[in-house]
């Protein structure tokens, strides 16, 4: 008893997760890290771009979920091709999944200035249960715990990214197959899957307010098999081309949340994001909200990007 006193926070976590199904991690800055979500965003910012991620989430809260991305892609000779390779690492309680997926896609015109990419996506997720709850005393010769963790499993995505310099719409899964959990054993615990489903649609549109300032308006429509639905609204302010400062609002049935965005552009290469988001549930009484920083950097091999790439 004494270790699930200390570890009651992480426990009930774990316990949530898995009657749901494991998704993919939840970023207040999703805008910037599509690649992640849609392969067929790989390429479409004409150079070569690198993105890292860290997230905190429900920051003093024990078990809470901590993530970190590393992304690059960039298109190929042929402007038509574009690759991408994605790796994801997130800790929830004593849980661990860590994502590595490689990208392609193909891009077609479909106007004077619209292009639409097809993307497929393919890799592994690695799940592994942390030792020290392996080798706990009350559930050490738990089977269920033990054949579940220090597992690999291989999955493909699929998308689609319709665009301009103005505006996007995305539609997405980035993990196609299922994955069992229990090995076939579905009958003897309540969880079912490792990995379910999940399906994502995209948009955004740039506003010229004035010769010094962009409106931009963003949103992420996440459903997934056996996992409440999830809306995300965002609005964000460009100054003199160098500043975003905007706000973000999700919609979920358990983590409803409040979020405020900043960005510099540093220089043309680099550029550095945070966000903070407060929960709008019970757990707002125990947590000092999520912390989110983001970098950006691009290389820029030739002079055939004509416009800035406001996502």
């Amino acid at each position: 008893m004494k270790f699930i006193k200390n570890n009651i926070i992480a426990i009930m976590l774990l316990l949530t997760v898995s009657s749901f199904a494991q998704q993919l991690p939840q970023f207040t800055q999703y805008m910037y890290n599509t690649i992640s979500i849609n392969p067929a965003y790989a390429g479409s910012r004409e150079t070569l771009s690198m993105v890292g991620l860290h997230r905190s989430q429900w920051v003093g809260l024990e078990g809470a979920p901590t993530t970190q991305t590393l992304s690059i892609h960039t298109p190929l000779r042929n402007e038509k091709i574009g690759i991408g390779l994605s790796f994801i690492n997130d800790e929830l309680g004593y849980e661990n999944f860590s994502y590595l997926y490689a990208d392609f896609s193909y891009t077609i015109k479909t106007g004077k200035n619209s292009k639409l990419a097809f993307g497929a996506k393919a890799g592994y997720t690695h799940y592994n249960i942390d030792l020290a709850l392996l080798n706990d005393p009350e559930i050490i010769n738990d089977p269920y715990f033990n054949d579940v963790s220090n597992r690999w499993s291989p999955n493909i995505g699929a998308g689609l990214f319709w665009h301009t310099n103005k505006w996007y719409l995305g539609l997405s899964a980035p993990r196609l197959l299922n994955t069992d959990y229990n090995k076939g054993r579905s009958g003897d615990v309540e969880y079912v899957s490792l990995e379910r489903v999940s399906y994502y649609f995209t948009g955004g549109y740039v506003f010229n307010l004035s010769e010094s300032t962009k409106f931009k308006p963003a949103f992420l429509f996440k459903g997934t098999n056996g996992a409440p639905l999830s809306f995300d609204i965002t609005a964000n302010f460009l100054f003199n081309e160098v500043f975003w400062l905007g706000g973000s609002y999700r919609i979920n049935e358990s983590t409803s949340a409040l979020g405020a965005i900043a960005d510099f552009q540093i220089s043309k290469q680099l550029r550095i994001g945070y966000a903070y988001e407060y929960p709008l549930s019970d757990l707002s009484s125990y947590t000092g909200g999520t912390h989110e920083i983001l970098l950006m950097f691009e290389i820029f091999k030739s002079k055939r990007i004509k416009s800035p790439r406001y996502f």
